[in-house]
């Protein structure tokens, strides 16, 4: 019918790829009851991403404890994090018969982990929770890279809550008061309790970081109330090519180092691999990737064949829709490939 109202799009039908995962907006601006690590919030992005085609329904999920682990060569990280996911209550905004609420939700049901280092997790999505994924209609696109790049929980957070709203079309700044952004950030109780010890060690590092590895340009100005600082005006413009080109460049780079590049005090100095010509028969599987990208893959993943991975994504990827980046989706994947086949 022609009056029919439309269904409004829903967070579902957005699907992650090789190099982003989605992540529900009621998940981003959520407060956290229990303070979880950034560890504990990357390991938790990386179930949903891997429970996402059926995160709704009454399934049981399952994930590598390879792919969950990453560069650790422990899984006692594993187990305390997904300890904690259970325990974690966090507050959620949702409607109620038309009325703003608060729901009360767990992270994380029950879940079996098999005891063999390279083992599988199997895990539940509570029903509650996985109602308000079914209903939610706005969504962040998290890149990996970026996720695994940033150093702290209030940057991961701050990323997350930018990335939720990049894309709206007649906004690019919203108001916080402060005790909501200390619960959006998951500051402990008792912590951070002044004004300027929130800026220094938790505000303006997570504004550094997501400025130099995102896509965007963010600032947090501090707002009054008769004397005191009440909230603070998040604004975001998305970067032009050369401030995208910066921040992959920033990514490529070691962690060691960053805070003193973000603060301009050292000169980065980069030792360029050496990188053999790519090899003819990978011609027919696709264009070659930026030289860049290669030299990055030979940094990051040393005593790999780096034109192997590339055939092993390139197949992987042949079904699956075209990346947005298909640099960035390879070295994503080349990531995976390392962690599930460790030399």
């Amino acid at each position: 019918m022609a009056d029919e109202l439309k269904k409004p799009y829903s967070s579902l039908d957005a699907k992650p790829n090789a190099d982003s995962l989605i992540k529900p907006g009621e998940l981003v601006d959520l407060v956290e009851v229990t303070p979880l690590t950034l560890n504990d919030r990357r390991i938790y992005n990386l179930m949903l991403e891997h429970a996402w085609e059926e995160i709704d329904k009454p399934v049981v999920h399952h994930i590598s404890k390879a792919t969950l682990r990453g560069t650790h060569n422990s899984n006692d990280r594993i187990g305390d994090s997904v300890e904690r996911l259970m325990r974690a209550i966090v507050k959620v905004s949702v409607l109620k018969d038309g009325e703003p609420a608060i729901e009360r939700v767990q992270l994380l049901g029950g879940n079996i982990e098999l005891e063999q280092p390279d083992g599988m997790l199997y895990y539940e999505i509570p029903r509650a929770l996985r109602k308000i994924i079914k209903n939610s209609t706005v969504f962040a696109r998290l890149q990996k890279e970026v996720m695994f790049a940033l150093s702290s929980k209030y940057a991961l957070t701050l990323y997350e809550m930018v990335q939720k709203r990049g894309n709206l079309r007649f906004k690019s700044s919203e108001k916080f008061k402060l005790e909501e952004l200390r619960g959006i950030l998951g500051v402990p109780k008792g912590k951070l309790t002044t004004w300027s010890n929130l800026n220094l060690r938790a505000l303006a590092p997570a504004v550094d970081e997501v400025n130099a590895l995102s896509d965007y340009n963010v600032s947090m100005t501090p707002y009054k109330e008769g004397r005191r600082v009440a909230g603070v005006v998040l604004e975001w413009t998305r970067k032009d090519a050369a401030g995208q080109s910066a921040a992959d460049r920033e990514i490529e780079y070691s962690k060691v180092g960053r805070k003193a590049r973000l603060e301009g005090r050292v000169e980065q100095v980069v030792e360029t691999p050496q990188i053999k010509p790519r090899p003819a028969w990978l011609e027919r599987a696709g264009e070659s990737l930026r030289s860049e990208t290669y030299e990055t893959a030979k940094l990051r993943f040393p005593g790999y064949d780096i034109y192997h991975v590339e055939s092993e994504w390139r197949s992987w990827a042949a079904d699956r829709e075209p990346p947005r980046d298909a640099d960035k989706a390879y070295l994503a994947f080349f990531r995976t490939f390392a962690e599930r086949n460790p030399i």
